[in-house]
C-alpha cells in the first residue's frame, strides 16, 4: 500500500505539469488580454501595448512559459495581473472557505445519501421507495444554482434565518459555520441524490446474494446482516461515486459560491477569468486539480479499508 501510494504521488507530478501547459496555453488564445480588461475597451493602442510590457506580457509566449515554470519550481506562484498581490495570498485567503464549502457538502451528501439508500432499498418498491426515488430524481435534476436561490429565498429572505450573502468571518468559527449553512445544503442536497440512489442500487445487489441468505439461515439478526453483511459490500461502487461526484463538488462549488457571493476559489476562478487574470487562473486551475487528485487517491485507499481481499502492489 505504501509503494502504491508513493507511486500514486509521482504521478501528480507530471499531471499538474500537463494540466499547467494546457491552461497556460489555452488562455492565452481567448481574445482580450489583462490590459484590455484593465484598462477597458476605450484604451489606446499605446497604452494597451505600455502595461502588457509593464505586466511582461509582450514577451514571446515560449519565453513567458518557461520563466512560469521555472518561478512554479521555484515556489513563486507569481503576482496576480491586476490586483498586483501575490497570488498565493490571495489563495490562502479563499481557500479556506471552498474547503469548508465542499467538506460540509460531502459530509451531508454522505450522511443523508447513505442512510437513505439503505432505507429505500429495504422497502422496495413500496411507498417510503417510491418517494425517495422520486425525491433523488427531483435532486439529480435540479441545478446547483437555481437549489441555491431557492434555499436562499424560502429561508433567508421570507424567513430571515440565515444571512443572504458571504462567507463570515474566517476568524470567528461561529460566523463561517452561520454563513455556511446554506451554500452547504445546495451541494449537499444534491449529492444525496447522488449517494441515495447509488446505495439503493448496491444494496439491491447484494441482498439476494447467498452469503446474506446464509447469513439470515443461521439465525443473524437483521440488524446485523444489512449493517454487516450486506453493506460492507455495497459500500465498494458506493464509495466510488462519492469519489468521483467529489471532483464534480469542487466544479459545484464554484456556482454555489457566485450565488452566495462567498469569497472562495470559485469566486476568484470566475473574476480571473473575467479580468484575464493568467496568474491567478493558472494557480486556482492547478489547486482544484491537486485536489481531485488527492480525492481519487484517498477513495483508492478507503478501497482496501473497506474491503481487505483489495490489495495494491
Amino acid at each position: 500500500m505504501f509503494q502504491y501510494v508513493i507511486r500514486r504521488f509521482l504521478l501528480i507530478v507530471p499531471t499538474l505539469w500537463a494540466v499547467v501547459t494546457v491552461v497556460f496555453f489555452l488562455i492565452r488564445t481567448v481574445p482580450g488580454g489583462p490590459a484590455v480588461a484593465a484598462l477597458g475597451t476605450y484604451a489606446s493602442e499605446e497604452q494597451i501595448r505600455a502595461l502588457e510590457h509593464q505586466m511582461g506580457l509582450d514577451k514571446p509566449i515560449m519565453v513567458q512559459y518557461v520563466t512560469f515554470l521555472a518561478d512554479l519550481c521555484r515556489g513563486n506562484l507569481g503576482k496576480s495581473l491586476i490586483t498586483q498581490r501575490p497570488v498565493i495570498k490571495e489563495i490562502a485567503q479563499a481557500l479556506p472557505y471552498t474547503i469548508d464549502l465542499t467538506a460540509a457538502g460531502m459530509i451531508l451528501g454522505i450522511l443523508m445519501g447513505v442512510p437513505l439508500g439503505i432505507f429505500t432499498a429495504l422497502r422496495r418498491n413500496r411507498m417510503p421507495d417510491y418517494l425517495g426515488r422520486v425525491g433523488s430524481l427531483v435532486g439529480i435534476s435540479m441545478p446547483e444554482f437555481y437549489l441555491g436561490i431557492l434555499l436562499m429565498y424560502v429561508f433567508a429572505v421570507k424567513l430571515n434565518i440565515f444571512p443572504v450573502i458571504g462567507g463570515g468571518d474566517l476568524r470567528d468559527l461561529g460566523s463561517r459555520l452561520y454563513h455556511l449553512v446554506l451554500p452547504a445544503f445546495t451541494l449537499g442536497i444534491i449529492m444525496t441524490a447522488f449517494i441515495s440512489r447509488m446505495t439503493r442500487s448496491s444494496m439491491l445487489n447484494v441482498i439476494g446474494e447467498d452469503y446474506v441468505r446464509t447469513a439470515r439461515a443461521k439465525g443473524v439478526t437483521e440488524k446485523m446482516v444489512v449493517y454487516k453483511h450486506a453493506l460492507r459490500n455495497a459500500l465498494i461502487p458506493t464509495t466510488t461515486v462519492i469519489g468521483l461526484y467529489a471532483g464534480i463538488l469542487m466544479g459545484g462549488s464554484v456556482l454555489t459560491e457566485i450565488v452566495y457571493s462567498r469569497p472562495g476559489l470559485g469566486k476568484m476562478m470566475v473574476f480571473a477569468v473575467k479580468d484575464r487574470d493568467y496568474m491567478t487562473l493558472q494557480m486556482v486551475i492547478v489547486i482544484f486539480s491537486g485536489a481531485v487528485f488527492l480525492l481519487n487517491l484517498l477513495t483508492d485507499i478507503l478501497y482496501s479499508l473497506i474491503d481487505p481481499r483489495i490489495e495494491y502492489r
